[in-house]
């Protein structure tokens, strides 16, 4: 097995493509603008749990955002934050409001040492924190609000991509975390625990960071997420944006020859070996180990195929000569599975 991709991460203001090729560990810093692609080989395998990898190197769906088999999945999450299976956790926790899109705000928890990591990872595109203390009364916080405020801890990663494209302002963006962070406030004593500590409101906008300004102007004659990557398939194009898992790639696809936007969710590519596609440098220039393949016409019919049998699935060809694989187009209904 060669470099493994094991997703985005945002460490800072710059999102990073990591690797992993057994023990060895890379990362790849994504640069808006620069040209990417990456072609799948062979068959995908389970990436483990907890940093050990899957004893039996198990198969895994193309669509599985998680890329573990049952007993791997269920390891992980043994001693998971968010699965609740962790009450003992002495560690600083934060309480924070999240805005994704008109609509979409939601509250969650993350790990004060983690600083603000978490909310890049979920693609917020503004945020606030409301408060911090132990692990306990941050989570009774964030169901005492979810019950209060009628807001949601989870937001599915389909209906932030379809609006993406179309935010309104910062002022307009921030105003609607001010008004939810108000009524939160106006709960302090009535079911807020005492041990939290709440924190001033202080919108943080990361539209900047994510490159949506790029994407507000890329002239795009249709925006697409990939469904899945089947081997021997491929995505090129340049990036034109990022938030959380989702690369937004410009592939010069699209009805009349204009441009088209085609998203990647990065947690579809873990568990594959990925090689670099000739003519399209990697991030970075090259993958780690400076692998390189072909998006000629291997695997290009298979994919095809496989796109056009989703019935909501546009011709693989239809999304530019550099896109082999399955790709749905985006939409307020188009809803795939996902967390957070």
């Amino acid at each position: 097995m060669g470099w493994q991709c094991t997703g985005v991460r945002w460490p800072g203001d710059a999102p990073e493509l990591e690797w992993r090729n057994g023990r060895a560990r890379r990362g790849s810093v994504l640069a808006y603008g620069s040209e990417l692609g990456f072609r799948a080989l062979g068959e995908r395998v389970c990436v483990g749990a907890r940093g050990n990898a899957c004893p039996l190197a198990a198969p895994v769906p193309g669509r599985s955002t998680g890329a573990r088999c049952a007993e791997c999945a269920r390891l992980d999450r043994a001693h998971s934050v968010a699965a609740d299976t962790i009450a003992d956790d002495p560690r600083t926790y934060r309480v924070y409001l999240a805005w994704f899109g008109p609509g979409m705000v939601k509250v969650g928890i993350t790990a004060e040492e983690r600083g603000a990591a978490r909310l890049r990872e979920q693609g917020a595109v503004v945020f606030s924190w409301l408060g911090r203390g132990p692990l306990m009364a941050a989570r009774r916080t964030e169901e005492v609000l979810r019950a209060a405020l009628g807001v949601p801890d989870r937001i599915p990663y389909a209906r932030k991509r379809a609006v993406r494209g179309v935010l309104p302002g910062a002022r307009e963006r921030s105003a609607e975390v001010a008004e939810l962070y108000g009524r939160a406030a106006a709960l302090e004593g009535r079911g807020w625990p005492e041990s939290l500590e709440r924190l001033p409101y202080e919108a943080v906008d990361h539209a900047g960071i994510f490159g949506l300004a790029h994407l507000e102007l890329e002239p795009a004659a249709g925006a697409g997420a990939v469904r899945e990557l089947v081997a021997g398939g491929g995505v090129a194009g340049r990036l034109v944006a990022a938030a959380g898992p989702d690369l937004h790639l410009a592939t010069g696809g699209g009805d009349g020859g204009g441009g088209a936007v085609v998203v990647v969710d990065t947690r579809l590519m873990t568990g594959w070996e990925l090689v670099r596609a000739a003519g399209a440098p990697t991030a970075g220039g090259e993958l780690p180990g400076g692998s390189t393949g072909s998006t000629g016409s291997t695997g290009s019919t298979e994919s095809a195929g496989n796109a056009g049998s989703a019935g909501s699935a546009r011709k693989a060809g239809g999304w530019g000569p550099g896109v082999t694989v399955p790709v749905e187009e985006l939409g307020p209904g188009a809803v795939q599975d996902g967390l957070f």
